[in-house]
């Protein structure tokens, strides 16, 4: 699994946060997203799908 945002789409509203919190954080400044891990390990891949799906901005992309 491949994961990448689209900070530019990111709307700060933090769900990916919520779902993935070892894959995906938020920035203080802005609570634009920040990508902890572009490769998650198996066990988070569920989370992380769900993350993307829950992303209201479809700033989550993933490549499996």
């Amino acid at each position: 699994m491949k994961v990448t945002i689209d900070e530019e789409k990111c709307v700060g509203a933090g769900q990916c946060v919520f779902s993935a919190p070892d894959v995906f954080d938020q920035r203080d400044e802005d609570g634009i997203v920040v990508l902890l891990d572009a490769d998650p390990p198996e066990r988070l891949h569920d989370e992380t799908r769900e993350a993307a799906h829950v992303c209201p901005a479809l700033a989550i992309m993933i490549d499996e």
